[in-house]
């Protein structure tokens, strides 16, 4: 007999058991009895990988279908609370006071940017990149308060007139789902990360009635795998979610879909512009979105103060323009059926853009999804308006185009064109949109890709320091400063000094570069031991004819800052062998040398890969054990002193302010069970109860210590 019936017959086994057993049991015995046998039904099963893996993710969906029915809920009744009407109209806000349309989403703000700040850092943002990073470099692992965390964090966001979307939370609400079914199941990593593309597919299909759709997303853009073993799960997940989706939400489309036809050869080519056109405008939408970002971090405020500013900014946007709030699907529709001028769209289209970076960048919560369809509806239906009255007979109506022009933009922002075109024509059910959809799709996908490597989602990877690469993080040394290696020995001559001067300094020091300086220490060049092995073959002929000016360079080396990243500098040391030069203000204040940035990349890989091994092998019982490195430095674990209490790793400046590094830290969870952060970056924020994995010299770790 074959292994799989063995296996059958072991289920079968069970099964018998599982049979009535005499009334005279009593209550609790029988209970007992019941549990114990589900125990060994489950092993059995577990025994049969693919029969095994079906059924979680049959459960999987079901619960993903049943976290977007009640996150759709729950956006409705805070709607109700928040404008008094849920599933309001762009007409209905229209009429509301000017100081009801500030206030709300700046109340709404206010609250998200608490929970944010107080309960889970994870949910802050658009939701999908920390799927794709506990993909890859957690093995799926996720924290189980994430769920409620972006329930009600990116619920009320959208509910109080936030401009961002509800598909990216759902991603990462289903996701957290199914990582949390399979931590309790035990489950190893290669199936846990299986189960979070199911989450991820069954909230995209639920939320869109878009079953293929939401399983090409979950293996296109979080696992980056087609493996067959890897979509037969997430196929049935995705389409259990859909199954609940329409019983408690209807069958019916998420947009109001024009009819459609392809007029001629001659209209391809106008699609074609518009895939250009929605990749330019994708680029701009993700370098906005980053870069209204980074504009917000600069403001040194309370987290949760700025995200009701954020609010307040929206809410002087929506006086005059409320399509700004929440997921405007109602304007959307208006773009799909052709009733909005081609002025409208493109100011919507660029109010939108401004709107979701505000929301995000300020610290609220939601997805960009949803805002991709609306630039792209915008962007498609402004082109089609324009088309269309230039060429009537020959081309659709404004709102073929801008059906098309939603996934044209989807792909150019996430960089799944697959995804795109079949969420869109699940969306229709009209097979005529295929080949205008592909053309618009892969013209758009291929142009900002060519312009940008990194999509919506990879980039707030990539600004973390981590490339994913094949489940890698690659980039170790993005996190690192360039004032952490910097040294202050370095040689600096005068301009004006003679040939004979700059030997005896370059003689005298161990590197091959000397940096010329003017008396207020500002960098005028560098001269290199190429330059001088030159002029010291010159030296007994022309003497001291020759000064420093004549022979140093001026603007074929690198600058940078001690608040750089040394990832920077790793760029420089292919083309560049010598010093790297630190400027504060023009002025030199010190230098890289290559060989302490190489020491430093040896020395982050190995504090990674211990960190992650020991993430497998921890003890609860390590208490304060120690042990020695190879660099004499100290590994042992420290609880968190109750200033770090709500801070984070970043304003705490933990490396330079005590001298160690973290490398794991182990937070108490109220089943009684650990969780372990692998290199936490420096949005960590410290929560009570917190024991801290570092690595440095004995004295620093006994000041950590002591420290209140």
């Amino acid at each position: 007999m074959g292994a799989t019936g063995l296996r059958g017959g072991a289920v079968g086994s069970v099964l018998q058991q599982l049979a009535i057993q005499p009334a005279a049991i009593t209550l609790p015995n029988a209970m007992s009895a019941l549990l114990t046998q589900l125990r060994r039904l489950h092993d059995a099963l577990r025994e049969i990988d693919q029969v095994y893996m079906v059924l979680v993710a049959l459960v999987i969906g079901l619960l993903g279908g049943l976290a977007a029915v009640g996150f759709r809920l729950l956006i409705r009744l805070g709607e109700e609370v928040a404008w008094q009407q849920g599933d309001y109209s762009l007409a209905y806000l229209s009429g509301l006071p000017f100081w009801w349309k500030i206030l709300t989403p700046a109340a709404g703000g206010l609250i998200v940017g608490y929970i944010i700040h107080f309960f889970a850092r994870e949910v802050k943002g658009h939701g999908v990149p920390e799927v794709m990073e506990a993909v890859a470099l957690e093995g799926g692992r996720m924290r189980p308060r994430i769920v409620l965390g972006r329930l009600f964090a990116s619920g009320i966001c959208i509910a109080s007139g936030g401009s961002v979307g509800r598909e990216g939370p759902i991603v990462q609400i289903g996701a957290a789902l199914a990582s949390t079914v399979g931590q309790w199941l035990n489950l190893d990593q290669r199936r846990l990360k299986t189960l979070v593309g199911c989450g991820a597919a069954a909230g995209i299909a639920a939320t869109f009635n878009a079953p293929v759709g939401g399983a090409l997303f979950a293996v296109e853009v979080i696992l980056g795998d087609f493996g067959v073993a890897q979509f037969a799960p997430i196929v049935i997940s995705s389409v259990a979610a859909t199954v609940v989706s329409h019983r408690y939400l209807g069958n019916f489309p998420t947009f109001e879909v024009p009819g459609y036809s392809l007029e001629g050869g001659f209209e391809l080519f106008a699609y074609a512009a518009l895939g250009i056109v929605a990749g330019l405008v994708a680029l701009l939408f993700i370098r906005s979105l980053y870069g209204l970002e980074d504009l917000f971090d600069k403001v040194r405020m309370h987290p949760p103060l700025k995200a009701a500013m954020g609010g307040v900014m929206i809410g002087v946007i929506g006086i005059w323009l409320p399509a700004v709030f929440g997921v405007s699907y109602e304007a959307i529709n208006h773009a799909l059926d052709g009733t909005m001028l081609w002025r409208v769209m493109l100011l919507l289209a660029v109010v939108k853009i401004v709107g979701v970076g505000i929301t995000i960048g300020s610290g609220g919560s939601g997805g960009v999804f949803a805002p991709s369809l609306f630039i792209g509806a915008m962007v498609g239906g402004a082109i089609g308006t324009v088309v269309h009255a230039q060429w009537p007979m020959s081309t659709g109506g404004a709102g073929a185009y801008a059906l098309v022009g939603m996934g044209a933009l989807v792909a150019g922002t996430t960089h799944a064109p697959i995804t795109a075109i079949l969420i869109i024509f699940e969306l229709t059910g009209d097979y005529e949109i295929i080949l205008p959809l592909m053309i618009s799709c892969i013209i758009a996908t291929l142009l900002s890709t060519k312009l940008q490597r990194p999509s919506i989602y990879t980039l707030k990877l990539l600004r973390k320091g981590i490339d994913i690469q094949r489940g890698r993080d690659v980039n170790v040394l993005q996190p690192v400063q360039v004032r952490e290696i910097i040294r202050p020995d370095f040689v600096a001559v005068s301009p004006d000094d003679p040939l004979d001067h700059l030997i005896a300094e370059f003689m005298s020091h161990s590197g091959n570069t000397v940096f010329v300086t003017d008396d207020e220490h500002r960098l005028h060049g560098i001269v290199t031991a190429e330059e001088i092995r030159a002029a010291m073959q010159q030296a007994s002929s022309l003497g001291s004819l020759v000064i420093v000016e004549d022979i140093m360079a001026t603007g074929t080396f690198p600058r940078v800052s001690a608040d750089d990243s040394l990832a920077d500098v790793v760029k420089f040391l292919g083309a560049y062998r010598g010093e790297v030069p630190v400027l504060e203000d023009g002025c030199l204040v010190g230098a890289i040398w290559p060989g302490d940035v190489i020491e430093r990349y040896n020395t982050e890989v190995f504090k990674r890969d211990m960190a992650r091994s020991m993430v497998a092998t921890v003890d609860r019982d390590l208490g304060t054990a120690a042990m020695q490195t190879a660099d004499n430095a100290v590994v042992a674990d420290v609880a968190a002193p109750r200033s770090f209490v709500g801070r984070t790793i970043r304003e705490l400046d933990i490396r330079r302010s005590f001298g160690v590094t973290v490398l794991m830290i182990k937070q108490p969870v109220d089943d009684g069970s650990e969780r372990l952060t692998a290199s936490p970056d420096g949005d960590y924020v410290f929560q009570p109860g917190d024991v801290l994995l570092v690595m440095g010299p004995s004295d620093k770790l006994q000041t950590l210590r002591q420290t209140p």
